[in-house]
């Protein structure tokens, strides 16, 4: 039985949680990048960032193809680029 913590928490979530694009994904490298690109960045921000690089980078081999150049690009303006350098070299 959960304790009352537990399920005022899971009642808020039920009416706060958004819908976001990672939410529900089972392809682990699209968890894996969002994961990385939330570390110290606000989820607003990463949104786009996020959906422009999966419609561009749709999977871990059409990352590990691309250049650090052109992945940094569409990294720029995220911040934290060695998080771009080290999920390219991963």
């Amino acid at each position: 039985m959960p304790n009352r913590f537990s399920s005022l928490l899971l009642q808020w979530y039920d009416k706060a949680r958004r819908d976001l694009p990672w939410r529900g994904e089972e392809d682990s490298y699209k968890i894996w990048l969002s994961e990385v690109m939330l570390q110290q960045t606000q989820v607003d921000t990463v949104i786009p960032y996020y959906i422009k690089w999966v419609e561009r980078f749709p999977s871990i081999e059409s990352v590990a193809l691309a250049t650090q150049d052109e992945l940094l690009k569409f990294w720029e303006g995220l911040g934290y680029y060695s998080r771009c350098r080290n999920f390219h070299k991963a």
